[in-house]
């Protein structure tokens, strides 16, 4: 069995105290027998895409650099695996929305970045940060096959089944959602769990900022789409959730979605084919004679 932990808590002032409180808060989790933790998407920082301002680049950090340094540490001292998101500089001129994935003996795996990158008010995203340009790994921990989906990615099955068919146990989502989102966010990461028999661990910010008061309510989902306990409430915390990774591949036995999958029919999802635009759908998936008998 694992403990996860997602460890939600509000972000304000500097990188330096923001990690600390993570800190703090992620030093709880390992008291409690946590061997894997997530925190929100952009944690170090306030949420400074509710504005668009060319000296929040400063904001940046290299990976590696000071904080997933300092995170490093932290998994090798406490034998624990961290799913540390920030804002990544990758060098000039390139940004990304990133999650660091750092192992039980403080080796940094590899970094996930934002593949669909958002922009509507008070998330203008697309000003700060490219599209990620790695795919979707998958990155083998000493508690099992992780996979990282950054807040939006989750509304595209495609990153997830991708991740499935790469052999990921768990997706943890790291997310910075505000409003009343909550049924939404819970209904889209349940379908995905259970399209792919997977685990995923949803961990959202929380606490009023500029324009935003994120809620919280960070969960655990099992491969069969249901919450492995109530989600948490909207203040800083640790949520536990105790999993069986190999309750992935049970469940896979019993619900054959994978052996039942057709690849040689699914060839249209990657193409652009003309004759979508009128029903607001993406070239591709319509051939132009839907109404042909």
């Amino acid at each position: 069995m694992l403990k996860v932990a997602a460890v939600q808590f509000t972000c304000r002032g500097d990188a330096q105290n923001n990690l600390s409180k993570a800190l703090e808060l992620a030093s709880l989790a390992v008291e409690r027998g946590a061997g894997l933790l997530a925190f929100p998407e952009l944690c170090t920082t306030r949420w400074f895409p509710s504005r668009m301002r060319q000296g929040n680049f400063e904001l940046a950090e290299t990976v590696p650099g000071p904080s997933v340094s300092q995170v490093s540490r932290f998994a090798a001292q406490n034998g624990v695996v961290v799913v540390f998101p920030l804002f990544e500089k990758a060098g000039k001129g390139r940004y990304y929305n990133s999650a660091a994935v750092i192992d039980a003996d403080g080796d940094i795996l590899g970094v996930y970045r934002k593949v669909h990158v958002p922009n509507v008010m008070g998330w203008h995203e697309k000003f700060y940060f490219l599209p990620g340009d790695r795919g979707f790994p998958v990155f083998r921990t000493r508690v099992g096959f992780i996979g990282v989906q950054l807040s939006w990615d989750v509304y595209f099955p495609e990153g997830s089944r991708i991740l499935a068919l790469k052999g990921a146990q768990l997706v943890v989502v790291p997310t910075s959602n505000a409003h009343a989102s909550h049924e939404r966010w819970e209904s889209m990461i349940a379908g995905n769990a259970l399209a792919n028999s997977l685990f995923y661990l949803r961990v959202n910010r929380v606490g009023r900022e500029e324009k935003q008061s994120f809620y919280g309510k960070s969960f655990c989902m099992n491969p069969h789409g249901e919450m492995v306990h109530k989600a948490a409430g909207s203040r800083d915390s640790v949520h536990l959730s105790e999993i069986d990774l190999s309750e992935v591949s049970r469940t896979r036995q019993e619900w054959a979605f994978f052996r039942d999958r057709r690849e040689e029919q699914y060839a249209e999802i990657g193409n652009r084919l003309p004759g979508a635009d009128e029903l607001g759908l993406p070239a591709g998936l319509y051939s132009g004679e839907m109404g042909d008998e």
